[in-house]
């Protein structure tokens, strides 16, 4: 069990001697703020924070984070508050243990909704000072070596929540070490078996490969010492969590992943790790594609290397080769950057910190555009899982995304604003589906328009969280707007028939109907009219003059109901064109409004409106306004004798109407005659008809029908 001693002497090493002082101090406040509390394996409560000031201690955390440690359950259990600990150790400490205070809370027994809410406020105090999360993550890992007095259901929970969220955090902010220890700890608790299982196999392994490992050590620093090239060679053990998800992932047995033996070579410049590469790469023949370079370009958590497999001695080897700055920021990520505050600037730990700083920014970004927490941490997780991809914007300028990412993900890193109105894009200069994943390597560029908008379909193939919340975000607002507006024109048609519109509506009424609603103002019930969650002649009547009779008023709904209102437009988020009947500008037309929907388009003449059509307060008579150069599906079906190359003839006439072939089905049907099916876009009926036309002059058809 760690003493405050102990501790003390091991700060010497980086601290001085008044910090060391005010961390002893904040220890002798929290021994006494929690005199008779205990753990739940019966120790004294305060043996808990000194161990989490251990652990920070060991990543050279400055002494206000090691104070916060002391301190970090003070608010939270006893009846000390902020202000309490704000005039005793100043306002920087308080901060970062009010921080770590709303976070004790994450910790849940049921309710994903409330992890999600409370993960919220992680990221807002990250933001404040990224230390909180440091000290959470040492508080965590400290409960994980202590978690065997929890009850084995609490134990499972625990470790759960630390698999999905905290070690991914500590991955993210590049401390390995942290991470793999959480990781180790937490597969355990949850899977004892399998750990249990996983470890014996290793054990054994290891004494069958020492003999393996050795001999390939002395060939490599041999190499080296004959090269004159400065390097310590090691070999590298996969942890157990980690042997465990590459057999579950890439389906393959515990020999399989244990045949590739890792080792590790740390140098002192960079220029050292490309000499070492060149001489490892003539001792050894390197496996082709097997590569990578994280010294030129980093990974998104500051992570630098050299990686390379390589076939000696009938084994697969691989090697990372790093500068002793590397390894250090490599253990311990964003951590080292106070240490090397301390000893002087290193540019991998200060490039580490600032890569964390940004990834915590872009959180708040997406928090904000969020719909609810569950959404905000749907987003999170992919994000904590990134296996990078590297692409380069026309101008050269490197940006990481997370394998699988399109052109939309990379539009959204470049700018809200670009993925916004990006409409195609060219991927190493040729024209390519905006869905297509992409490689590292590839320079992408995007192409814009400002009328474009985000389509809902992107949803179905982004990655990134900042993409996915931003498209959500839009296309949220859009249909707000787009309902409002709907909604007004509504109301409006139906207070016409009272003599009125929606500007003339009583105050007094209006107030009424929007506290019974409990609905926050006009535009809310506009919203809930244009979705269809509200029918607009049951609001009219509530909100029609007082100078009618309610039997004036319904007669004269009934007799004016029948004035149309203009549409216009290809679909939006809130009007939509039915895919039974495929009306086109020029076609008689009607609506009704669908619950969640708004807006849904018919042809009079259409069999699925027949019901509703008979229903005049439920009926919507419409009629088109200016089409403008508009698009409008639209559905064939063609009666033709079978005959070789009849797809493309007809293919050839929908193209020389100048319309657009969206899908062409054909099948047998007596004999020699054939149907075909076919969905076009045209502007309205005259060019359909001029489609149909150019269809007729075809030798093979019989008969056209419009579906």
């Amino acid at each position: 069990m760690p003493t405050i001693d102990a501790l003390s002497e091991n700060l010497t090493e980086y601290l001085d001697l008044k910090q060391i002082r005010q961390v002893r101090r904040a220890y002798f406040y929290a021994e006494q703020a929690h005199d008779g509390q205990r753990r739940k394996s019966g120790e004294p409560y305060v043996t808990h924070p000194l161990a989490v000031a251990a652990v920070l201690s060991e990543m050279h955390m400055d002494h206000q984070s090691l104070m916060a440690a002391m301190l970090h359950d003070v608010i939270e259990d006893t009846e000390i508050n902020y202000e309490g600990i704000e005039s005793q150790f100043g306002k920087p400490v308080a901060d970062i243990v009010d921080g770590v205070s709303k976070l004790t809370h994450l910790e849940f027994e049921t309710k994903a909704e409330a992890q999600a809410e409370n993960f919220q406020k992680m990221v807002l105090a990250m933001a404040e000072d990224i230390r909180v999360i440091l000290v959470k993550l040492a508080d965590r890992l400290h409960n994980m070596r202590t978690l065997g007095a929890m009850p084995p259901v609490k134990q499972r929970r625990i470790a759960r929540e630390t698999l999905d969220i905290y070690a991914p955090i500590a991955a993210r902010l590049g401390m390995r070490d942290l991470q793999v220890e959480l990781e180790d700890l937490a597969f355990q608790a949850f899977y004892p078996m399998r750990a249990r299982y996983i470890r014996r196999a290793v054990v054994k392994a290891r004494g069958q490969r020492r003999d393996v490992i050795t001999q390939i050590e002395q060939a490599i620093q041999g190499r080296l010492d004959q090269e004159h090239l400065p390097g310590i060679v090691t070999g590298r053990e996969k942890h157990l969590y980690s042997i465990y998800r590459k057999m579950k992932s890439q389906n393959k047995s515990f020999n399989e992943i244990m045949d590739v033996f890792g080792f590790r070579i740390v140098t002192e410049t960079v220029d050292d790790c490309y000499r070492i590469l060149g001489a490892v790469h003539n001792l050894y023949k390197p496996l082709p594609g097997r590569f990578k370079d994280y010294i030129a370009i980093p990974k998104a958590n500051g992570y630098q290397s050299l990686h390379t497999a390589l076939f000696g001695s009938r084994v697969t080897i691989e090697v990372q080769i790093r500068t002793r700055e590397m390894d250090a920021v490599a253990s311990q990520g964003i951590a080292e950057h106070s240490h090397y505050k301390v000893y002087g600037d290193s540019d991998s730990a200060v490039g580490s910190y600032n890569r964390a700083r940004k990834w915590v920014q872009g959180l708040l970004e997406m928090q904000r555009r969020a719909g609810d927490s569950m959404e905000f941490i749907e987003h999170v997780k992919k994000d904590l899982f990134p296996d990078e991809v590297y692409v380069f914007t026309p101008k050269g300028r490197i940006l990481e995304l997370p394998r699988g990412a399109t052109p939309v993900d990379f539009a959204y890193a470049v700018h809200t604003d670009i993925g916004n109105s990006c409409v195609s894009c060219r991927i190493n200069r040729r024209l390519a589906p905006l869905s297509e994943p992409l490689v590292s390597g590839q320079t992408v560029e995007v192409i814009t328009t400002p009328r474009a908008q985000p389509n809902m379909a992107w949803l179905n193939f982004v990655v990134t969280g900042k993409a996915r919340a931003s498209i959500r975000h839009f296309l949220k607002n859009q249909q707000r707007h787009e309902s409002v507006e709907l909604g007004r024109r509504l109301l409006n048609q139906f207070m016409s028939n009272y003599g009125a519109s929606v500007d003339d509506v009583d105050a007094g009424k209006l107030e009424e109907l929007l506290k019974e609603a409990d609905l926050a103002d006009m535009d809310a019930l506009l919203e809930d009219i244009g979705m269809g969650n509200r029918m607009a002649y049951v609001v009219a009547r509530r909100l029609r003059p007082d100078f009618q009779s309610e039997a004036d008023s319904d007669t004269g709904a009934t007799a004016n109901s029948r004035k149309p209102m203009a549409i216009q437009g290809a679909e939006g988020t809130v009007l939509h064109y039915a895919r039974c009947c495929h009306p086109i500008p020029g076609d008689s037309i009607v609506g009704h409004i669908s619950t969640g929907r708004g807006l849904v388009v018919h042809r009079t003449e259409c069999r699925n409106i027949g019901d509703i059509r008979q229903d005049t307060q439920k009926c919507i008579f419409l009629e088109w306004s200016d089409s403008g150069d508009e698009e409008y599906s639209v559905a064939l079906s063609l009666e033709l004798e079978s005959k070789r190359g009849m797809i493309a003839q007809l293919a050839m006439a929908v193209a020389s109407a100048g319309a657009n072939l969206l899908k062409i089905d054909s099948g047998e049907r007596d004999g020699q005659i054939s149907s075909v099916q076919m969905e076009l876009t045209v502007y309205n009926r005259v060019h359909l008809a001029q489609v149909i036309k150019e269809l007729r002059r075809q030798v093979a058809v019989n008969r056209i029908t419009r579906q």
